[in-house]
């Protein structure tokens, strides 16, 4: 039987999931676990992935929160056996290299996306190079993001973006609510892309930089690109399991 380690957010729903799981299972800590198990919603999984990255121990999701993509069915009963029926997803993230005005670089994993925001009531000017190819000279907009086939449902989806089925290998590039060029909807790139941002006019149109929850401000250029480094495994019920459930949001009315 695999050794659990629990772990909820601050969320009262999650602490009393907690609370009843603790009642009815043996635990360890995380640092001796073979699974973590995480209580709480999607946000609350982001965190645990990055908190664990430099131990790639599979993480199996409970929803006790708002948002529950990243997470299985809240059930107290048969846990182990659904742990043992589980079926594993690897995610690998973005890197994404933060160049500012002053300072040295900043570097930052997502799983979901990375993303470039305005920062004032102004739109953004941004030049956008793929493979060292200036494809886009001005991209006048209030952000664009690159997202994960795994983020390709949360944000990038709110953007208008595609939805990329799971073990795609490609990446999606979605502009938010663009301006000029008024027609372009953003394009699928494979996973080995290599992004460069170029922020144009910084001081008068200042721009920030989103990596999952890492926020650096006052960008002038951003780099992004796909390691295998640092992979997050996710356990799913069998019969939920992510790639069913973004096939199935497709088709969602």
């Amino acid at each position: 039987m695999p050794k659990i380690a629990l772990l909820s957010s601050t969320a009262p729903e999650a602490l009393q999931a907690k609370a009843t799981f603790e009642a009815l299972y043996p635990t360890v800590s995380p640092k001796d676990a073979d699974i973590l198990v995480a209580l709480g919603g999607d946000g609350f999984m982001l965190e645990t992935m990055h908190a664990h990255l430099e131990r790639p121990i599979p993480i199996f999701g409970i929803h006790c929160g708002s948002v529950g993509f990243l997470m299985n069915e809240f059930s107290p009963q048969d846990l182990m056996a659904r742990l043992e029926k589980a079926k594993p997803t690897t995610l690998y993230p973005l890197e994404m290299t933060v160049h500012q005005k002053n300072g040295t670089p900043v570097t930052a994993l997502a799983f979901n996306e990375v993303s470039l925001l305005r920062e004032t009531r102004q739109a953004c000017k941004i030049q956008i190079t793929v493979d060292e190819v200036v494809r886009l000279n001005e991209l006048i907009c209030d952000g664009v993001l690159v997202a994960t086939p795994a983020g390709s449902t949360a944000y990038n989806l709110s953007a208008h973006g595609p939805i990329v089925p799971l073990g795609a290998p490609l990446l999606a590039l979605t502009p938010i609510s663009p301006f000029r060029p008024h027609r372009w909807r953003g394009a699928l790139l494979p996973e080995g892309a290599h992004i460069t941002f170029t922020v144009l006019d910084p001081l008068k149109r200042p721009v920030s930089a989103v990596a999952d929850f890492t926020e650096v401000r006052d960008v002038t250029s951003v780099s992004v690109r796909q390691i295998q480094d640092h992979p997050a495994t996710l356990l799913f019920d069998h019969e939920h399991n992510l790639e069913e459930r973004i096939l199935r949001e497709q088709f969602l009315t």
